[in-house]
């Protein structure tokens, strides 16, 4: 299944005011906070949110400094390794530092390798490529992709990040949020649509991740992409919360449609319920 184009467009999310430390943080929060730390790490985001690479002006603009104090920690990031120039663009990606930290922490995650049988179980019986992602703010953060055996591989890596109102995979991680949060998180968003599937306000998003919810699996023909088709279903923590989700993912021509609720759906499922199992999770009794 092809991901979407790299962001093109895709704004950078606002800075968090520095006002009065949040519940939790130390009394001395102002004493203690680094705010170069901040901003160097708000590069790396920047960049990473853009899916592209990046001049020193947009990284400018996108975290709110100088062009100068841009070109400061473009420097230091690029000396410690955590960026790298794109050729002679004058532009700059993440550099292998900063990957050897993501798949560091990715490896670190229990719910990666306790869910590795299971989904490599789902990929053999579909021969679909399987998936685990999260919800990451308002993105969903694919953690692992097993690919099918029959050539048709997924694009979407570890790694990959997809804007969650447009992903089936985010309707499910999104409907635990009350109404409230989910206009807090897309109040004030406008919401590029992807195909015509993709909810196009947040009316139409509630909707989508209301009977997501309801249902408790996404069958997707097109909603992600045109010719692409996915079955999500969710994973759940020990605390009987949605954990994760999985889905079998791939182009139309990989799926038997005259079997896509009575095999498929049951496949997934059941592999989402094995996984909940594995990291905790107590089905309750019949």
């Amino acid at each position: 299944m092809n991901s979407i184009e790299k962001g093109r467009g895709r704004p950078a999310p606002p800075r968090p005011p520095a006002a009065e430390p949040a519940e939790g943080l130390n009394k001395n929060h102002h004493n203690y906070f680094v705010p170069g730390m901040q901003r160097g790490l708000e590069v790396l985001e920047a960049i990473g949110a853009a899916q592209e690479p990046l001049g020193t002006p947009e990284i400018a603009r996108r975290i709110g400094v100088s062009r100068s104090a841009a070109f400061r920690l473009i420097y230091t990031l690029r000396y410690m390794g955590f960026l790298e120039p794109d050729g002679e663009s004058g532009r700059f990606t993440l550099g292998p530092r900063i990957l050897n930290l993501g798949f560091a922490y990715l490896a670190s995650m229990d719910i990666v390798e306790r869910a590795r049988p299971e989904l490599e179980r789902l990929r053999d019986r579909t021969n679909v490529s399987a998936h685990l992602s999260i919800r990451n703010g308002a993105e969903v953060l694919y953690l692992s992709c097993i690919q099918t055996l029959t050539g048709f591989h997924s694009t979407l890596n570890v790694g990959a990040r997809l804007p969650a109102y447009a992903s089936p995979m985010g309707w499910l991680l999104l409907s635990e949020l009350s109404s409230r949060d989910l206009a807090a998180l897309y109040g004030a968003t406008r919401l590029q649509r992807l195909t015509d599937r993709t909810p196009a306000d947040l009316a139409s998003l509630l909707q989508a991740v209301g009977e997501a919810g309801a249902r408790g699996f996404v069958l997707s023909r097109g909603i992600l992409e045109a010719g692409g088709s996915s079955i999500a279903a969710p994973v759940v923590g020990p605390d009987g919360k949605m954990a994760a989700a999985i889905d079998i993912a791939g182009p139309d021509s990989v799926f038997d449609f005259s079997e896509f609720e009575s095999r498929y759906l049951p496949e997934v499922q059941a592999a989402a319920r094995a996984i909940s199992a594995r990291i905790g999770h107590a089905a309750p009794s019949a």
